[in-house]
């Protein structure tokens, strides 16, 4: 049995449908990436995923309990954590104010605590008593991350994390990944970087207008077949 699977998941936003059918199955212990041009459905899926939307109970399924029906204050004590794309951090809480929150909804034993995330980020124990949002982008995305890890999640949801940082700071956020998937996590992340996707992934999906156009290793997929699958057309 997979860690996290949908089932013909379908999302609509009041009377547009925006998710046709998405079938997608994450393994404990895999990294897999889904990526997509904008519109393509990939934050409807990751919201849904983490109970921001409610969907049929059948639809998602974690560790074979029926979670699609679940708000996100429900989904987070089951152990899974989200990365939203924008932060979204608290600007009156300074940086280990916004770490503390993330383990508020989920108290149990496991490797991250504020001792290891300040190990795995250096520069926010220098900057732990500064408001969250004063911060560079890419140290308050360091600061989204950790605030998701706070809750040791068996299954950790990064939307977009690279979205507007430079290339340097994209380097440096990404090389935390394997010491996350060393403390026993499993990843889903959303990235519009195909070649960022495919150097942290065990597997890939594309999506196109709210559908799965694609599934493989990054071995095994074609530069002809990604692009065939993210933009309807042959290269």
């Amino acid at each position: 049995m997979s860690l996290l699977n949908t089932q013909r998941l379908t999302a609509h936003y009041g009377d547009f449908q925006a998710l046709f059918g998405v079938d997608i199955a994450l393994n404990q212990g895999e990294t897999i990436a889904i990526i997509g041009a904008n519109g393509a459905g990939k934050t409807t899926l990751m919201r849904s995923l983490s109970g921001v939307l409610k969907n049929d109970p059948d639809m998602i399924t974690l560790e074979g309990r029926r979670i699609g029906g679940m708000s996100a204050d429900e989904v987070l004590p089951l152990g899974l954590a989200m990365v939203p794309e924008g932060r979204c951090l608290f600007p009156s809480l300074s940086v280990e104010e916004n770490l503390l929150i993330g383990a508020y909804g989920r108290k149990v034993e496991g490797y991250w605590s504020l001792a290891t995330i300040y190990d795995l980020f250096p520069i926010l124990a220098e900057r732990r008593n500064n408001p969250g949002t004063a911060l560079s982008g890419g140290q308050q995305q360091m600061v989204a991350i950790g605030r998701a890890l706070m809750s040791n999640p068996k299954v950790l949801l990064c939307d977009e994390i690279s979205l507007g940082l430079a290339p340097v700071v994209i380097k440096d956020i990404y090389a935390a990944v394997p010491k996350i998937q060393e403390s026993g996590a499993s990843l889903i992340v959303v990235e519009q970087d195909i070649g960022q996707a495919m150097k942290v992934a065990d597997r890939v999906y594309c999506m196109m207008e709210g559908q799965v156009t694609l599934e493989g290793t990054p071995d095994n997929l074609s530069r002809d077949d990604i692009h065939a699958a993210y933009f309807g057309v042959s290269a």
